[in-house]
């Protein structure tokens, strides 16, 4: 008896997320975990996802650099990136890869917001990286071209909260 079943219709496929919808959905995500484990609610998405300070002619006091909103005397300049299953191991030593393009990009952003650049990127079903020039007391990192990359849970739960701003905050 032949079998006609076609498995394929057992299983619908799922319809793939636009980049743009996964990556807002990242930023608040990340938004979160920072207003979570600062216990604060300064973070947010920026308006136009980062590209708002450059594509406006604002004054300064109004620009803002990176991905989230971060409160005032916050240490970095965050640029979030969630996606790009194509970046490999091997795209660390490739400093025209689109991870080293990411990299630049934060550190733009972190000359004209006098900020340090922390890159936070997540490839699907991969754990949260942190990518930063910071040194921080994890033995867990890899370190290449000064930046180190963390796991973003260990950087998460290793800073004090006045390790992430530049002066004290009340």
């Amino acid at each position: 008896m032949k079998d006609d079943y076609d498995i394929k219709k057992l299983r619908k496929k799922k319809k793939g997320i636009n980049s743009r919808t996964k990556g807002n959905a990242f930023e608040r995500k990340i938004a979160g975990l920072f207003n979570d484990s600062l216990k604060t609610t300064e973070f947010s998405r920026s308006p136009g996802s980062g590209a708002f300070a450059s594509t406006h002619s604002l004054p300064e006091h109004l620009k803002i650099y990176g991905d989230l909103i971060t409160p005032e005397n916050f240490k970095y300049c965050i640029e979030c990136k969630k996606g790009y299953n194509k970046i490999q191991i091997n795209n660390l030593l490739d400093y025209s890869s689109e991870l080293w393009k990411f990299v630049k990009q934060c550190e733009k952003d972190s000359i004209a917001s006098g900020r340090e650049p922390l890159i936070i990127f997540q490839q699907d079903r991969q754990p949260i990286l942190a990518i930063l020039q910071t040194d921080i007391n994890i033995n867990n990192k890899i370190e290449i071209n000064n930046y180190k990359i963390y796991l973003f849970n260990e950087v998460l739960n290793s800073l004090d909260y006045y390790s992430w701003f530049t002066t004290e905050v009340e």
